[in-house]
């Protein structure tokens, strides 16, 4: 059962640093999930980005399956992914498209793959436009997420994990009711989880579907609708988060339920460069409160993550 909720909403453009900071933190210690608007994103690039994914998604399956992922990169049919690993179903109901750090071509170190330029003649350069964007604002929230734990607000740059970060632009499609079996009867487009990185910033269609529950361990548990806000982005806090702060901020379960009608969305995940390590914030841990983890490269944590996730 699903209730509404009412998440933070942080304006990125108040002058007013400390107060922001302060609504980031109140958000990541109660929720794990808040609003941003005054993002910088235009709402065109937004716009084309939904465009590009449609057109790609509405390919025959074995279009897409020419891109079928690999290096955690390309194309992922629908139940190859199972987040939930609970779930009594094989797989999620959603389909989703995988763009990762973006190399020098002409060094042939993108392991990225794209759609042929012939069938998408802007698909590729209305992505690196996108997440060149989409990373000013992420950067832009950690630095809030600083200044809320007490700490400067270039520390993430300071310690080094804003250079070269691990960066994933995931587009994501769900199925109508047309296009669901009657064996998917009570299948998740996604099913439960948390996300393994820094922080996520999600924008959706508008289409309704996701929720979040606050509280992990409870029995049984309560799931809260979380609203579309037009031309605000969706932002939560991963799991490795939760880890660097001792649990101060949580990392929340979420899922997208099926509602019957196809939903699109574009989620951006902003992790630290691959080679720092993770190890408890000095303003999140005390005497009384020790570090709960031993300290982790970051790279090292997600990759085992995402490797659970496959089949």
């Amino acid at each position: 059962m699903a209730g509404g909720l009412d998440l933070p909403v942080v304006d990125l453009a108040s002058q007013d640093l400390r107060a922001a900071a302060a609504s980031v933190r109140q958000a990541c210690v109660e929720h794990g999930f808040f609003y941003v608007t005054n993002h910088g994103v235009d709402g065109a690039l937004i716009e084309a980005v939904f465009a590009e994914s449609k057109g790609f998604f509405d390919l025959p399956m074995e279009e897409k399956m020419k891109l079928q992922r690999r290096n955690h990169r390309g194309y992922t049919p629908p139940y190859a992914e199972k987040l939930d690993a609970s779930s009594e179903f094989v797989g999620d109901l959603k389909e989703s498209f995988y763009i990762g750090p973006i190399g020098d071509s002409d060094l042939q170190n993108d392991l990225n793959q794209w759609p042929s330029e012939e069938c998408f003649p802007s698909w590729k350069e209305t992505m690196k436009s996108y997440i060149a964007t989409v990373l000013d604002t992420g950067k832009r929230i950690l630095s809030l997420i600083a200044l809320g734990l007490d700490l400067d607000a270039e520390f993430f740059h300071k310690i080094g994990a804003l250079d070269c970060p691990s960066t994933f632009l995931r587009l994501l499609h769900y199925p109508g009711s047309g296009e669901v079996n009657e064996s998917d009867s009570g299948n998740y487009g996604a099913s439960a989880h948390s996300d393994y990185g820094a922080i996520t910033l999600l924008v959706t269609d508008g289409t309704p579907g996701l929720q979040i529950c606050r509280e992990k361990d409870r029995d049984p548990q309560l799931w809260e609708d979380v609203h579309h806000i037009d031309g605000a982005f969706i932002v939560n806090i991963g799991d490795l988060l939760e880890r660097w702060t001792n649990c101060v901020f949580r990392s929340t379960l979420h899922r997208v339920v099926a509602v019957g009608k196809e939903r699109y969305s574009v989620a951006f995940f902003l992790d630290p460069n691959y080679d720092t390590v993770v190890q408890c914030i000095e303003s999140c841990c005390s005497e009384a409160d020790p570090p709960r983890f031993p300290p982790i490269r970051s790279g090292e944590y997600i990759n085992g993550r995402i490797n659970s996730t496959y089949k």
